[in-house]
């Protein structure tokens, strides 16, 4: 069986995006006590995440529409190791806060556009299995992804899982742009 490349990039995106939005929850009481905010003030954290995630969807995946899917996948890793940069490196709520709604932008967009060039990796009978492929990256986040950044948060400090997370978004971004194909966009999207 010949590795997929392509697939694999978008698979470590999808993990490192996992990642990303879960760990925080495990480390709410490291990063409360460090900021010096409660812990459901911390928990806002994931909500603008959330939020972040309903706003640049549609942001990202309409707004760039005409964009070639692999720019449109970059840009959107992109997105998420500059937030995790701002993440980790902030010395204040307000910018954590910041960096993880500028991670959060890349979310909807990184899956749906994603999702669709995962199908014009393979061929048409393997396309269900190209976007379970893409989509296995978000379960091994969960599965150990999460737990590891959780406990270098509790360990070394949740700045340091931050970090580690951007050097993740470096290394898709590398991958992505060495594997992925030039894949124009294939048809007219609007919001209406």
């Amino acid at each position: 069986m010949k590795l997929n490349l392509p697939l694999l990039a978008l698979s470590l995106g999808a993990f490192g995006i996992g990642v990303t939005e879960f760990s925080p929850m495990g480390m709410l009481s490291v990063i409360a006590g460090d900021l010096d905010v409660s812990i459901p003030t911390a928990g806002m954290l994931i909500s603008a995440y959330a939020f972040g995630v309903v706003v640049g969807a549609p942001i990202l995946t309409l707004g760039f529409a005409k964009m070639p899917r692999r720019s449109l996948l970059l840009l959107a890793m992109s997105l998420f190791t500059i937030g995790n940069l701002i993440s980790a490196m902030s010395d204040s709520y307000t910018t954590l806060l910041v960096g993880r709604i500028v991670t959060s932008f890349n979310h909807g967009a990184f899956f749906g556009v994603g999702a669709v060039v995962a199908t014009q990796l393979v061929p048409p009978e393997k396309r269900a299995s190209a976007v379970a492929a893409m989509f296995s990256g978000l379960t091994l986040a969960n599965i150990g992804g999460v737990p590891l950044a959780t406990y270098i948060g509790e360990t070394i400090g949740w700045r340091s899982a931050f970090m580690g997370m951007t050097v993740l978004g470096l290394i898709t971004l590398i991958a992505l742009r060495v594997s992925l194909p030039k894949l124009e966009v294939d048809g007219q999207t609007s919001i209406v």
